[in-house]
């Protein structure tokens, strides 16, 4: 039965198809992968892709100004994004839903505190904050991860918020109130258990998102350092390249392309199949 629902939604098949091949691929680099990413071939600089005049048949997607092959650095490229996406959707998801949950269930000046909290980040520009922290905290993967989580938690904490607080006044969560069970049990056994679909939906929709903020910060340099391969990184040594090389970023961008397209198709069909509504 769910699969047959899941098989009405093609797009999303489509997008965990994406997700699942990038993932495959981040996770066997070392075996997919037809060079190593920081062997230099100062020899075979800026090699044009395999289909072109004066294209080594060795590169497939040609090389960089010091001889990188382009693909190998993309494949494992696609693990540092990968694993931001998913590592700061993790902090940010935790320190969201907790806020929600605790805004929406007890209410009163605790709420008004958190959804002012909730309003003024949100309001301040995101990349901006984003790039603030990690300039001052210093650029690397670790660093990285922590300012994308503790920034990417209001979205959380504004609809786990909405869903508690309508949730609350339901007759089962009422009833568990008049037999005596604590807050505690209440959010973790009768509240958040209602929540789990929408957690999960806005997560996956957030990876997608999280993995363009890596590529902007790793494009301006204050994301994962060189000589580590990174899309975002990839994309800004080839801006310079741009007239004259095409390649060095045309690639690493569609690389970001297809993968934030799959995570978002997969998405947008996981939230239509985990709908009550839908039938």
């Amino acid at each position: 039965m769910i699969w047959r629902k899941v098989w009405k939604y093609r797009a999303g098949v489509v997008g965990l198809l994406i997700v699942v091949a990038m993932s495959g691929i981040a996770i066997g680099a070392a075996y997919v992968s037809p060079h190593d990413p920081y062997e230099q071939e100062v020899t075979a600089r800026l090699k044009p892709p395999a289909w072109m005049a004066g294209a080594s048949p060795t590169h497939l997607l040609g090389t960089d100004p010091v001889g990188r092959d382009i693909l190998a650095r993309i494949i494992y490229g696609s693990q540092i994004s990968l694993a931001t996406g998913a590592a700061s959707v993790i902090i940010s998801a935790l320190i969201g839903v907790v806020l929600g949950l605790i805004g929406g269930y007890y209410g009163g000046k605790l709420d008004s505190i958190i959804n002012n909290l909730v309003n003024v980040m949100m309001a301040f520009p995101f990349i901006l904050l984003a790039l603030t922290a990690v300039a001052v905290m210093g650029p690397s993967f670790r660093n990285m991860v922590v300012v994308l989580g503790i920034t990417g938690w209001p979205i959380y904490t504004r609809v786990v918020r909405a869903e508690t607080a309508q949730i609350k006044t339901l007759e089962f969560v009422m009833a568990a109130r008049a037999l005596g069970f604590s807050s505690l049990r209440i959010i973790l056994r009768h509240i958040f258990p209602n929540l789990f679909n929408t957690v999960i939906v806005t997560s996956s929709l957030e990876v997608a998102r999280m993995i363009l903020m890596e590529s902007i910060l790793s494009f301006l340099g204050l994301g994962v350092q060189p000589p580590t391969p990174s899309w975002g990184g990839m994309l800004g040594e080839g801006r310079t390249y741009m007239l004259t090389h095409w390649w060095l970023a045309t690639f690493p961008g569609i690389a970001i392309f297809f993968t934030t397209l799959g995570i978002n198709l997969f998405g947008d069909g996981l939230r239509d199949v985990l709908d009550p509504h839908q039938y």
